[in-house]
């Protein structure tokens, strides 16, 4: 646990359950983490896992969605599920503020961009419109948007997506938050434009000091942007390190699929990219016992009963994973697996046997 003068976020067995007409679709099922003062986490996990509904959440978004939530997350001692709407509206774009999947339906085609940004910026301040405009400017020199004062009298389709991603990181950091919260921010943008744009939020943490949470599927965006990776899936953290050992020293199943899935240079380039067999589990009925067991290539009959649940891993304090393979044993099979091996070999050269050994 981390020293509570310096946690910023701590978030505590939330659960989110939406209805349905096959029953409560488990949305988020139990997850526990924190965040401190100026520290860069990276949630990452397929589409469906719960990313997008844990953050969305903790702005309180689900409210309105007939979402029954229970747990704790408390910013800065105030607890965000218990506070009331007033009080969440100042916090949001205030103290906290997101950056959502889609910029081009998060921006408003009617209204110029800088008088959107303009607008955030009063919601909270008691400035003069023209304050608020010049500060809008600043923002977009900020973001490194060329012709700033230009483009912010321009409309949301006259920019590009790299752009208007900008645009949606200056509208967030319009009053200087303390928490960023970033939901899939490269998406559908080209490989150049991602790493400029992760690059930028990088680059602003480090000046303005502020924590950063970056929601994404993919474990290559980033790899180089923060400094602890909590990896979900089925609504659950699976494992949470540090970044260097999510890469290095990953000791969950899942994570290795997520990292054989994303290109390595160390390997010849016509290596084939690895998919994690099988679909994600249905949040109404999920599997009984380890919820990752139907994909799971090292899958033995105690995952098909017993539920695993977040543990410290032997030797290394900062590094949790809910998996019942022996400590031992994960090592070992990550050990061939990152040498090249197929999962069939893998299990050979550990002595498993078959899958269900």
């Amino acid at each position: 646990m981390t020293d509570v003068a310096e946690t910023l976020l701590e978030v505590e067995d939330l659960r989110v359950q939406f209805g349905s007409v096959d029953g409560p679709v488990k949305a988020v099922d139990g997850v526990s983490y924190s965040v401190e003062r100026g520290q860069a986490l990276g949630i990452v996990g397929e589409s469906g896992s719960g990313k997008s509904v844990l953050n969305l959440t903790l702005m309180g978004l689900t409210r309105f969605q007939g979402a029954r939530v229970s747990g704790r997350a408390r910013f800065e001692g105030r607890d965000l599920l218990t506070a009331s709407d007033q009080e969440l509206r100042r916090i949001r774009g205030d103290d906290i503020a997101m950056v959502f999947q889609d910029p081009l339906s998060s921006l408003h085609p009617f209204y110029r961009v800088g008088r959107q940004i303009a607008e955030a910026i009063q919601a909270h301040r008691d400035v003069s419109r023209d304050a608020a405009l010049l500060r809008t400017v600043e923002l977009l020199e900020l973001v490194e948007i060329p012709s700033a004062l230009e483009r912010a009298s321009m409309y949301p389709h006259e920019f590009s997506g790299g752009m208007r991603q900008r645009a949606m990181i200056a509208m967030a950091l319009a009053n200087e938050p303390k928490l960023l919260i970033a939901d899939e921010p490269t998406t559908a943008l080209d490989v150049t434009v991602q790493a400029q744009i992760l690059e930028l939020i990088r680059r602003l943490q480090g000046e303005l000091g502020m924590a950063v949470v970056i929601v994404t599927h993919d474990l290559g965006v980033i790899a180089e942007t923060v400094e602890e990776v909590a990896v979900m899936y089925a609504g659950r953290i699976v494992e949470r390190a540090s970044t260097e050992t999510i890469f290095s020293a990953p000791e969950h199943p899942y994570t290795w699929g997520l990292l054989r899935s994303i290109p390595r240079l160390d390997l010849p380039r016509d290596v084939p990219l690895v998919p994690i067999p099988g679909r994600p589990p249905s949040l109404v009925a999920p599997p009984l016992g380890c919820h990752f067991h139907p994909r799971c290539p090292y899958v033995r009959d105690a995952h098909r009963r017993n539920d695993p649940a977040l543990e410290h891993v032997p030797g290394d304090p900062g590094h949790e994973v809910a998996c019942l393979l022996p400590a031992e044993t994960r090592r070992r099979l990550w050990a061939q697996l990152r040498a090249g091996k197929e999962p069939a070999e893998a299990r050979a050269a550990v002595g498993m046997g078959g899958a269900s050994a």
